[in-house]
């Protein structure tokens, strides 16, 4: 959803195993991907794109929902640490043999007491109670995207890291 809302022209590049939109953002030519793949093969893809386009390992930046992390709640590194469970980045550090590339984490909840499979929630729709800070989530990460291609993972994980409203949303636990 991050990503969509960067670009509405999008073409299927089936030997990339995705979904891929060229853009100029604060004046930079990007390239979009979206794997086609399951989940769990993402880092076919990624890899298929960085190997086409000549990307090199620091100028990519993986965008994944987090149900760890409370909705309305985003979350930069600059890479390194681990997965915490995501299948889409243990792919991608099991192709790319390295945990060393950036990752932009975005909040998606958990339904509280429910079951580890969180297949069917992550896939499911937000509720009409969630689009306001779901809007308002997705505005920030695009803009924190923008920001880390201008000036940096450190001043985009400064500026932009953490809740939309923290009176209003925390951390799961």
């Amino acid at each position: 959803m991050v990503v969509d809302g960067v670009s509405s022209v999008w073409r299927e590049e089936a030997r990339l195993k995705s979904r891929v939109a060229r853009v100029e953002l604060v004046g930079k030519r990007v390239w979009l991907c979206q794997p086609v793949t399951f989940m769990n093969a993402s880092g076919e893809a990624v890899r298929a794109v960085m190997d086409f386009y000549k990307i090199g390992l620091g100028q990519v930046m993986v965008t994944v929902d987090d149900a760890d992390l409370a909705l309305g709640r985003i979350r930069m590194r600059p890479g390194g640490g681990t997965s915490g469970g995501h299948h889409g980045l243990d792919s991608i550090e099991r192709i790319l043999g390295t945990r060393e590339f950036a990752r932009q984490r975005v909040g998606i909840g958990r339904v509280a007491g429910g079951p580890r499979d969180i297949a069917g929630y992550v896939l499911g729709r937000f509720g009409p109670d969630e689009q306001a800070v779901l809007s308002q989530v997705l505005d920030r990460a695009r803009r924190q995207l923008e920001c880390w291609l201008a000036h940096g993972v450190q001043r985009a994980m400064n500026q932009f890291n953490g809740a939309v409203d923290a009176s209003e949303t925390k951390d799961n636990e």
